[in-house]
């Protein structure tokens, strides 16, 4: 069931003003209006990636949970806590929610 404020399938993207460098360590997001950087581990690239690819929260979570051991409700939370973040920061936006 769809949350209210997080992306549904394909309308989560970066803001323009943001670049996302990936490494073998996770991500760097990079805000170039206020040159603040943040950094990612693996399972949130994991998540970011899932999303801006099209999938929607659900997906991210059973990407989460497929790949780390880790409790289906626990990676819904855990990724609604990373969109939430990550739209407070302004770093992505959600297509027909901002």
């Amino acid at each position: 069931m769809p949350v209210p404020g997080l992306p549904g399938p394909g309308n989560l993207r970066l803001g323009k003003h943001v670049t996302l460098s990936e490494s073998e360590d996770g991500a760097v997001l990079l805000d170039l209006r206020s040159g603040r950087y943040w950094q990612l581990n693996p399972t949130g690239v994991l998540v970011l990636r899932t999303l801006l690819d099209g999938g929607d929260e659900q997906h991210a979570a059973a990407a989460v949970a497929a790949h780390y051991p880790v409790d289906p409700d626990r990676a819904r939370a855990d990724v609604r806590a990373l969109v939430t973040a990550l739209r407070d920061a302004r770093l992505v936006t959600v297509e027909g929610k901002e």
